[in-house]
C-alpha cells in the first residue's frame, strides 16, 4: 500500500492502523510466519522455572551489588523491619501509636470470645495478640494488616479439633492438638512461601471466599445464641438446623431473660456504633472502641447486681501472666501427629487466605508492593514460634486491619503497640474479665461477623458470572446445612471443576470482517460483521491440550456443519477454514494429532484448513511435527486478513 491511493486523513489513519482494506488495484504484501530460532533446552528450561516461581524477580537487587552488601540484602529481605526503620520517624510512631491503641481496645474483647470459637480457654487468644504480631511486624512487608486470632480460622480450628478430641472430656490433649495444628499451620504457611508456591492459595476463587465466609459468619453469629440467650445444653453440631432446634428446644426452660437484656442492650448499642462509624468516616474510632467499653461497662453492671447468681454466665477465671512455653505440648509422635498435620494444613491455608486478600486490599490502596512469598513465611514463622508459646492459628483481621488503617498506621509498628497492650492486659488486668458475662461476648463476636456478609458482592458475582455464583452459593449453603468443613470441600471442588471446565471446554466463535476495515471480530459481539462468502473462520480462544483436543476438532466440525445446513441456496459452498490461532498459547502433541485428524475429515469434504497467526511455541511445535509440510507453509498466515485474501482475492477488492 502506498500514499498515493489514499484520499483522505481518516483513511489515512486507518492504513496506518492497520484497519483499513486494500485498495483495487494495488498489491498485497504477506508476511510469512517465521519459525523462532531453536532455543537451548537448559535455557528453556531455566526460563520456564524463573517464569513459573520466580516471576517478580526477587533476586534483582542482588545484582551487581558487593558480597557485605548483598548480605544486608538477605537480612533485610528476610526481616524488612531492618530497611524500614532507618527512615522511621516521630511522625509515623504518633500515626503508628493511635492505630496500636485502636486495635487493641478491639482485639483483646475479641480475643476472649474467638477463643471461646475454637473451644479453648479465653487467655489462648489474648496469648495469639501477643507474640504471633512481634514476629509478623520484624518479617511481614505488609503496613496495615492487623495479626491474631479471626472469627472464622478459630471456628475451623474448634470444629475440625472437636471432630478428633472432645474439649470437655479431653482437654489436655485437645489443647496439644490445637499447639500441633498451629505448628503444622505455620510449617504449611512457610513452606509454600519457600517454593514460592503461593499461587495455589488462587485456586480458591473469589466467589468461592465470599460465599464460605458468608456461611461461616451465619455460622459463628447462630454458634452464639448459647451465650446470648443463657442456655446451657447446647448441640455441639455446627449446622444450621441442629442449632435451630436446639434453641427453640430449650425455649421454654432453657433461655435466661438477664442473659438476653444484658446480649440485646450491648449488640443494639454495638450495631449503633458501627452505624455511626459508616457514617462518619472521621468516628472510625467509636465502633473500634464500642466493644471495650461494652465488656467495662457489662462487667461493672455484673459485678454490682451479682447478676450470676441469678443465671447470668460469666467468664470466672482468666490465666494471668505472659504466654507459657508449649514446645513440649506439641505432638511430634503419635497417632495425634497425622490428625495435627492435616488440621494444620487446612487451618493454615485458610488463614493464608485470608490474610493475603487482607493484604494485597490495603496495599492497592495505598499504592504498595506486596510481596506474597514473603508474607507467607511471615505469617508461616509466627504461628511456628506462636504454637511454641501457647498460641493457636493467628492470621490477618479484616475488621482490626480496617480500624488500623483508618485510624493512620505507617508500618507495622502498631501491631507491636497492640502486643505491648495486651502484655499490660495479661500482666495486670485479666483478673477484672472474671465477672465479663458471656453474652457480651456473643454480643462482640455477632457484630463482628456481620461484615463478613457481603450481599453486595454476591449481587456483582451473579451478574457477572452465574457459575461462580453457583460455587459462591454451593460454599455458602455447604457451610450453612452440613459443616465448616463440607463447605470448604464443596468451595475448593467447585473452584476446581470451573478450571477443568474451562480447559476442558474452551470457548470458539466465528468471526467476521467488521465493515470498513480489515478486522475480522466475533459476530456474536459485532452482528454488523459480515462473513466471507465461501470461507469459514473460527476462533479458537484456549491452549489445545489432551484435555481439550477431541472437543475442538468436534467443535470445529461442527461449527462447519452447521453453517453448510444454515447456508442458502445461492450462496457458494465452503471450500476454506481458517482457524485463528492467536489465543492459542500452546499445543502438545494430543493438539497437534487432533490438528492432523482435523485436516483430514476436511480433505473429505473438499475444504482447504488454514491458519492464522500461531504464536511461537506453536508455531514450533507445529513445525518440529511436520503439520507445516502436511498442509503447507502455504496455508499459514500471519493475520486472518491475509488469508482470506488468499481464499477469496475477491472479496478484498471491493471498495471500502
Amino acid at each position: 500500500m502506498t500514499s498515493s491511493t489514499v484520499h483522505s486523513a481518516s483513511d489515512q489513519a486507518l492504513e496506518k492502523s492497520g484497519e483499513m482494506d486494500t485498495p483495487p488495484g494495488s498489491e498485497r504484501y504477506m508476511h510469512k510466519v517465521s519459525v523462532p530460532p531453536k532455543q537451548n533446552l537448559l535455557k528453556e528450561f531455566t526460563a520456564t522455572v524463573k517464569e513459573t516461581f520466580f516471576a517478580d524477580d526477587p533476586l534483582r537487587p542482588f545484582k551487581d551489588q558487593s558480597k557485605s552488601r548483598k548480605l544486608i540484602l538477605g537480612i533485610q529481605a528476610i526481616f524488612p523491619i531492618l530497611e524500614w526503620s532507618r527512615s522511621y520517624s516521630l511522625k509515623k510512631f504518633r500515626g503508628d501509636l493511635i492505630a496500636g491503641l485502636t486495635i487493641a481496645s478491639l482485639c483483646i474483647p475479641q480475643d476472649i470470645g474467638y477463643a471461646k470459637l475454637a473451644n479453648l480457654a479465653p487467655q489462648y487468644g489474648l496469648y495469639s495478640s501477643f507474640v504471633p504480631p512481634l514476629i509478623y511486624a520484624c518479617m511481614g512487608s505488609s503496613r496495615d494488616i492487623a495479626i491474631g486470632p479471626v472469627a472464622v480460622v478459630s471456628l475451623l480450628l474448634g470444629t475440625l479439633l472437636q471432630n478428633e478430641v472432645d474439649h470437655t472430656t479431653n482437654p489436655t490433649e485437645y489443647l496439644r492438638l490445637a499447639f500441633t495444628a498451629t505448628f503444622f499451620a505455620g510449617i504449611t504457611q512457610a513452606t509454600l512461601g519457600i517454593l514460592r508456591l503461593g499461587f495455589l492459595i488462587d485456586f480458591l476463587s473469589h466467589a468461592a471466599i465470599v460465599g464460605f465466609m458468608g456461611g461461616a459468619a451465619i455460622t459463628i453469629a447462630l454458634q452464639q445464641l448459647k451465650g446470648f440467650l443463657g442456655i446451657k445444653k447446647f448441640t455441639k453440631k455446627t449446622d444450621i438446623i441442629s442449632v435451630m432446634h436446639s434453641v427453640f428446644g430449650s425455649a421454654h426452660h432453657g433461655w435466661n431473660w438477664q442473659t438476653i437484656v444484658i446480649g440485646a442492650t450491648f449488640l443494639s448499642f454495638l450495631l449503633v456504633a458501627k452505624y455511626i462509624g459508616k457514617k462518619n468516616k472521621k468516628l472510625f474510632w467509636v465502633p473500634a472502641i464500642a466493644p471495650l467499653i461494652s465488656v467495662i461497662l457489662s462487667t461493672f453492671f455484673v459485678y454490682i447486681t451479682h447478676a450470676e447468681k441469678k443465671g447470668v454466665e460469666i467468664v470466672r477465671h482468666l490465666e494471668k501472666g505472659i504466654n507459657p512455653s508449649s514446645v513440649d505440648q506439641i505432638y511430634f509422635s503419635g497417632e495425634y501427629l497425622g490428625k495435627g498435620f492435616k488440621i494444620g494444613v487446612v487451618a493454615g491455608m485458610i488463614a493464608l487466605t485470608e490474610a493475603t486478600a487482607i493484604g494485597r486490599t490495603f496495599a492497592s490502596m495505598k499504592d504498595y508492593t506486596l510481596d506474597g512469598n514473603k508474607e507467607m513465611i511471615a505469617l508461616g514463622a509466627m504461628n511456628v514460634v506462636g504454637s511454641m508459646t501457647s498460641c493457636y492459628v493467628a492470621t490477618g483481621s479484616f475488621s482490626r486491619s480496617a480500624v488500623n488503617y483508618m485510624a493512620g498506621c505507617s508500618t507495622a509498628v502498631s501491631n507491636i503497640v497492640m502486643s505491648c497492650v495486651v502484655f499490660l492486659t495479661l500482666e495486670f488486668i485479666t483478673p477484672l474479665f472474671k465477672y465479663t458475662p458471656n453474652a457480651i461476648l456473643s454480643a462482640i463476636i455477632i457484630n463482628a461477623v456481620l461484615n463478613l456478609i457481603d450481599i453486595q458482592a454476591a449481587i456483582l458475582i451473579w451478574k457477572v458470572d452465574k457459575f461462580d455464583f453457583v460455587a459462591c452459593m454451593g460454599a455458602f449453603f455447604g457451610v450453612v446445612f452440613s459443616s465448616v468443613e463440607m463447605g470448604l470441600l464443596i468451595a475448593v471442588s467447585i473452584s476446581f471443576a470451573k478450571i477443568l471446565l474451562q480447559v476442558t471446554r474452551p470457548r470458539t466463535a466465528l468471526l467476521g470482517k467488521i465493515p470498513r476495515t480489515a478486522v475480522y471480530r466475533n459476530i456474536q459481539q459485532y452482528p454488523d460483521a459480515s462473513k466471507v462468502p465461501g470461507v469459514l473462520i473460527v476462533r479458537v480462544d484456549s491452549a489445545i491440550y489432551f484435555s481439550n483436543s477431541n472437543y475442538v476438532k468436534e467443535r470445529i466440525l461442527r461449527w462447519l456443519t452447521d453453517e453448510e445446513e444454515r447456508k442458502k441456496a445461492a450462496e457458494p459452498t465452503i471450500h476454506f477454514l481458517i482457524v485463528e490461532m492467536s489465543p492459542v498459547t500452546d499445543i502438545d502433541t494430543s493438539g497437534i494429532h487432533a490438528l492432523e485428524e482435523l485436516y483430514r475429515s476436511l480433505q473429505k469434504r473438499n475444504v482447504q484448513l488454514i491458519l492464522a497467526n500461531p504464536g511461537p511455541v506453536v508455531i514450533d511445535k507445529l513445525h518440529e511435527s511436520k503439520f507445516e509440510t502436511l498442509i503447507g507453509e502455504d496455508k499459514i498466515f500471519l493475520t486472518v486478513a491475509d488469508a482470506v485474501a488468499a481464499c477469496s482475492p475477491k472479496k478484498l477488492v471491493e471498495e471500502v
